[in-house]
């Protein structure tokens, strides 16, 4: 994780888990969940934020473990969501996630802030972690050109999707797409593949 966007995380855990809590739904990430996952299966969320998802996901038949490099965001989470299981893992290690452990993995948008060279080992790691024959779902917001940092000091990283579709060629595509989310309102990159059983 980029330290410039991790300690601006952990500073402004309270204010980031409000703004996500009060924009609307995504319910575009929604229906392409309940399309896609294996129904029931055990789901985890990399880069879970303030539990937003992993509370839908666990209300919504998936039952799931949220995941993230933010010990300020882990605690908005574990604060709104006292009775669903939250734990600290960094890409691209995600230390202590057992590899085939998941029917399920859900990253939204949080690729984009790591420096370019650690996009393709996190996908790796993060399809590692999937069972085979389970679903992972991948997004990113879309930085045309350079690099750029918003207002908080969070990178915001460019790069091609070849970058994260290399790292998949094992894998089933089941969705590629690029859209306006729902929920943000930005440019979205979407992959969801199913891994080889």
């Amino acid at each position: 994780m980029d330290q410039q966007t991790l300690a601006a995380y952990d500073r402004d855990a309270a204010a980031f888990a409000r703004d996500w809590h009060e924009q609307p739904a995504p319910t575009d990430l929604h229906d392409i969940v309940k399309r896609f996952f294996v129904a029931g299966g055990a789901t985890a969320d990399i880069g879970c934020g303030s539990g937003r998802e992993v509370a839908w996901l666990n209300v919504n038949g998936f039952p799931a473990k949220g995941f993230d490099a933010s010990d300020g965001l882990l605690s908005e989470a574990r604060r709104r969501y006292p009775q669903l299981e939250f734990a600290h893992a960094e890409l691209p290690a995600l230390g202590g996630v057992a590899t085939d452990a998941f029917d399920n993995v859900l990253c939204e948008t949080v690729i984009m802030h790591l420096d370019r060279a650690l996009v393709p080992p996190s996908v790796r790691r993060m399809l590692e972690i999937v069972k085979p024959g389970g679903v992972f779902y991948l997004s990113w917001r879309v930085t045309e050109g350079d690099d750029q940092r918003d207002k908080h000091e969070r990178l915001y990283a460019a790069f091609e999707p070849s970058l994260v579709r290399s790292e998949l060629t094992a894998a089933t595509i089941l969705l590629d797409e690029e859209r306006i989310s729902a929920s943000s309102g930005k440019k979205v990159a979407r992959i969801v593949v199913r891994k080889a059983a």
